[in-house]
């Protein structure tokens, strides 16, 4: 389900984010075993956080300080 905001950005919520995650990893897991379930599960987590970064809602430079 999206949204649209008032500047006219549509925009995915936290939910249905999940369920296409969650299927994409059931469908990995399914027809391509437990590998492929991990290589979806590394590469999906490294995707979100390319993401957060380049949004700005992720900033690693404070992250390495501690």
């Amino acid at each position: 389900m999206t949204y649209v905001r008032e500047t006219g950005e549509c925009m995915m919520n936290a939910a249905t984010t999940g369920l296409a995650a969650g299927m994409a990893l059931g469908f990995a897991g399914y027809f391509g075993g437990f590998w492929a379930f991990l290589l979806v599960l590394v590469l999906g987590t490294a995707g979100l956080i390319a993401g957060l970064v380049l949004q700005g809602d992720l900033d690693l430079r404070t992250r390495r300080r501690r």
